[in-house]
Formats: structure tokens, C-alpha cells, sequence
């Protein structure tokens, strides 16, 4: 196994450092010393000026598949719940120096990005998809909610495309990542080699040097037939609905009207999914539309909070053991329904932690920044 300095690669080419995540049999999942060692590199970064791009990528055949819930859910089951909130705050504080870093990123989605590999990604200035590229937020079949500022950039996509992928944990291949703008550019993943290099002779911090060499390895990648980015007409219409409630009633009257595959799938996804879960990710969705990236981390570092401390619901615990300790597929989920979740519950995730221990995630102060660093899709 990789010894926690390992666990993140760093290579130095004249003004570029690429940082590679170095946990491939584990899909590059985010430890707690790889956040941490991430933290270190670009707050070291940010002071260094011989340092003007960073491109980010992953070995083997992930980006990221995620932050390493397993082992915070072996904390909570120790009664160590506060052990996890640290990860999470270590976290988010990463997500946000990305968001806000004033230097160019580039994200290279050769293979799996999800979770928390979104998060260490989708906030940057650059993010590059491949033929390989699989995106995914899947949150909601653990029993936990898209975090990592997703409530940010999942709420930017176009339409209610982020209610969908966000509720339904929606896998989206590199040319759908394109087309809703979760990546800048698709180059096939041929040219990639090409494309490092051109970015390590080119010198430069100026994002529209860095868009242009991009670009001339860049392809427009035609969507599939059955791409949900083409039903985005139905996704508008049921998606937008104010509630859980209401969305399944929409797809099911859709369902009705015409037999569609697609439809049908949706639902049982739905259905399957934590009725807890898909409660705050709808509201979280929601009110991310109307904060900026550090209030939305801010309010999800209180949600997380709430779900390890598991008072109103323990569906994160049933959850991860389900699908990734015990492996039955088969979760329990309390309460067993949407209907069964009133507006207290719900609200009690977006309540401060009633804990004398605990405190608010403070993100660090960010001052004169170049309009390039705040995060944009």
C-alpha cells in the first residue's frame, strides 16, 4: 500500500506541477493524508511564484472515485463521530483553496470521477474529460448527500439538470460532462500526453493561453442516442418540481402518458435511493442556486455534521454498509419513505450541531483574487 507520502505524486516541470493521486487500487479515493498533503501543496503553491499551473490527474483507471467513507464510517461506529467531521472539514477547506486558487488548474478525467474527486476538480478553472470519463454524484444510495460544494456547481448546470444528476446519482460519460458544462474541453485520451507537454512548454498563468493549448487538442464529442442530456425537456419539467414528492409524482404522470425506459429507470433509482438522503439534497440543490461556493461548504459541513451524529436518521451507516461493507445491495432505510419525513426533520440538518464541542467550518480569508479564481462553470 502506498505510504501516506506516496499517496500524492508530485511532478516538477519548470513552471508546472502536476499532482497525481496515487491510490489506484483503491480508485484513488481521497484519504485523510492525501487531503492533507493536498492542503500543504497549494497553500505552498499559492506563495510560489515559479509556480503558474497545476494539472491534476489520477492513476490507473480513476481520477477519483471519492473521499474514503469507509473510514469514516469505521469512526462512527467507534462512537467517533467528531473524528469524521475532521475529514470533512479538512476537506472542504480544500475544495474551497481550489475554487478560490489564483492560479490555472487543469483536471485531467481520464476514468472515474465521483464524490470527492469532483470536489478536488470541478471547482478549478479547467477540467478536461476523455472517451473514459465517467461522472457521477451517487451520494443518495449511501444514505448521504452530495457534498464537496456540489450544492454549488450542481445547481449552475443547465435547467434542473443538477436536481437530476444530484437525486439520482446519474452516471454521465466525457461528452455529456462537456455538454452541461461539468468540463471545459473533451481531448480523446490519445492526445493527453500531447496535451501535458504542450502545457509544460507553454509557460504561462494566463487561463486564455492555457484555453487555447487545450483547445487545439480538443474535440466536440457527439452525445448518445439514449444520453439523458437530450431528455433535459422532461428532466426541466419533473425536476423543477418543490418537492421529492411532487418530482416522483411528475415522472410517474410522464411514466404513464408514454412507456419510456428511461423514465422508468429513473423512478426506480428514486425509489431505491435514502428518502433522508434525497429530502436535504433536494433543499441543499436549492438553496446552493442562491449562495456563493464558501456559504454553500459552510451549510454542507453542517449537513455532514448532522449525518454522522445520525440523531434524526442513521441511513449513512445502513447505507455504507449495504453497499460497501456487507456488499447485500439491500439497505434498510429509517425512515422507510419521503412521506414519512416532515419539514422538522429535514430542517434539523441545516440547524447548528447542538454539541459544546463542536464549531462551524471557518474557511480561510481570501483577499484580492483575480476574477479567473472565483469558481465558475
Amino acid at each position: 500500500m502506498a505510504s501516506d507520502e506516496d499517496q500524492v505524486l508530485v511532478e516538477e516541470n519548470q513552471f508546472v506541477r502536476t499532482l497525481i493521486f496515487n491510490r489506484p487500487r483503491q480508485l484513488n479515493a481521497l484519504s485523510f493524508p492525501m487531503i492533507s498533503r493536498l492542503l500543504e501543496l497549494y497553500r505552498a503553491y499559492e506563495e510560489d511564484s515559479n509556480v503558474k499551473l497545476v494539472i491534476v490527474k489520477g492513476k490507473g483507471r480513476a481520477f477519483c472515485a471519492g473521499g474514503d467513507v469507509a473510514a469514516v464510517v469505521r469512526d462512527i461506529n467507534e462512537g467517533k463521530w467528531k473524528s469524521g467531521a475532521e475529514f470533512f472539514r479538512k476537506e472542504f477547506t480544500l475544495n474551497y483553496l481550489i475554487a478560490t486558487f489564483s492560479k490555472p488548474q487543469v483536471s485531467i478525467f481520464h476514468g472515474i470521477v465521483m464524490g470527492g474527486g469532483a470536489g478536488a476538480s470541478i471547482h478549478g478553472r479547467f477540467r478536461v474529460a476523455t472517451e473514459n470519463s465517467v461522472f457521477a454524484m451517487p451520494e443518495t444510495a449511501l444514505g448521504l448527500f452530495p457534498d464537496v460544494g456540489a450544492s454549488y456547481f450542481l445547481s449552475r448546470l443547465p435547467g434542473f439538470f443538477g436536481e437530476y444528476c444530484g437525486l439520482t446519482g446519474a452516471r454521465l460519460d466525457g461528452a455529456e460532462m462537456l455538454a452541461c458544462g461539468l468540463a471545459t474541453h473533451f481531448v480523446p485520451s490519445t492526445r493527453l500526453s500531447l496535451l501535458e507537454a504542450a502545457l509544460c512548454k507553454g509557460d504561462s498563468s494566463d487561463p486564455a493561453i492555457i484555453s487555447e493549448i487545450i483547445d487545439k487538442y480538443s474535440q466536440r464529442p457527439h452525445l448518445k442516442e439514449k444520453s439523458a442530456y437530450l431528455r433535459l425537456d422532461v428532466i426541466d419539467k419533473c425536476f423543477s418540481r418543490r418537492t421529492v414528492e411532487e418530482i416522483l409524482s411528475a415522472l410517474e404522470e410522464e411514466a404513464m402518458n408514454k412507456p419510456d425506459d428511461w423514465i422508468s429507470a429513473t423512478i426506480q433509482t428514486l425509489r431505491k435511493a435514502s428518502p433522508m438522503s434525497l429530502k436535504i439534497t433536494l433543499r441543499s440543490i436549492r438553496e446552493g442556486r442562491l449562495q456563493g461556493v464558501g456559504q454553500c461548504l459552510v451549510r454542507e459541513f453542517r449537513m455532514v455534521c448532522h449525518v454522522m451524529q445520525g440523531q434524526v436518521s442513521k441511513d449513512f451507516v445502513e447505507g455504507c454498509r449495504a453497499l460497501l461493507l456487507d456488499k447485500d445491495k439491500n439497505p434498510k432505510w429509517k425512515p422507510s419513505k419521503v412521506e414519512l419525513i416532515s419539514d422538522d426533520m429535514v430542517n434539523r440538518y441545516f440547524s447548528k450541531v447542538d454539541d459544546e464541542e463542536w464549531e462551524e467550518l471557518k474557511l480561510p480569508a481570501r483577499s484580492n483574487l483575480p476574477v479567473f479564481a472565483i469558481a465558475k462553470l
